[in-house]
């Protein structure tokens, strides 16, 4: 009985613990609910201060009546400029940012710019060496495909080497190879992307803005 005892201690233990990891383990669930449709992307534990920020713009409903204000096909759609919401028709945006950056999360070749991954936007490198993000601004990736003679030349001028994960994830899934390892990438797209879509091929004006306002109407953490 002794040693019975012994060993459902000990297997007790074992539960709590993997149960323990499992709740740490466990990613966050958003919904960006949008005129076009809903969104759900899950945030990556290991972007931990892009995660944390970005439910916290969502608690104070900061991005609640923004805009999706710059749009390219088969590249991205962009999102969470805070002079959006007032902003008059055809004005041109993308600078209206909170008075704080992040430090960059790159955690690459883990995450990389497949089609529907959830990334932060920042300042060009001349103005921005460090890679800082944007507090509010979020891009998700559309990207276009990409043929293996194409990926292989792009290894060749950059001097790169990319995955197998990744080069089969831009052939069969399309992305932005181009950004890989120089933007956080902290989230992904798990349901809405045809709603992504739909954003996509809306018509823009000559500065990628949506002709017609593509507004967000309300983002919330959710639990499945």
């Amino acid at each position: 009985m002794k040693y019975l005892a012994k060993w459902m201690l000990i297997a007790l233990i074992i539960f709590s613990c993997g149960q323990l990891y499992a709740q740490e383990e466990k990613e966050t669930l958003v919904v960006i609910d949008t005129d076009m449709g809903k969104i759900k992307v899950r945030l990556f534990n290991d972007t931990p201060n892009h995660r944390d920020n970005f439910i916290k713009n969502i608690n104070e409903n900061l991005y609640d009546g923004l805009l999706f204000h710059r749009v390219i096909k088969q590249f991205m759609i962009q999102a969470g400029d805070i002079n959006s919401k007032t902003a008059a028709a055809g004005e041109k945006l993308g600078e209206g940012d909170p008075d704080y950056t992040l430090a960059p999360e790159i955690v690459y070749p883990k995450y990389f710019h497949k089609r529907g991954m959830l990334c932060a936007a920042r300042k060009p490198d001349e103005s921005n060496p460090s890679k800082e993000s944007s507090a509010s601004q979020f891009y998700i990736v559309t990207g276009k495909y990409f043929t293996e003679h194409e990926l292989e030349k792009m290894e060749k001028e950059k001097n790169i080497t990319l995955t197998p994960e990744q080069k089969e994830a831009y052939m069969l899934q399309g992305g932005a190879p181009h950004l890989d390892n120089a933007y956080t990438i902290f989230g992904e797209v798990i349901k809405g992307m045809k709603v992504v879509e739909k954003i996509e091929f809306v018509t823009t004006d000559l500065n990628d803005r949506p002709t017609k306002d593509i507004k967000i109407k309300s983002v919330s953490v959710v639990d499945k």
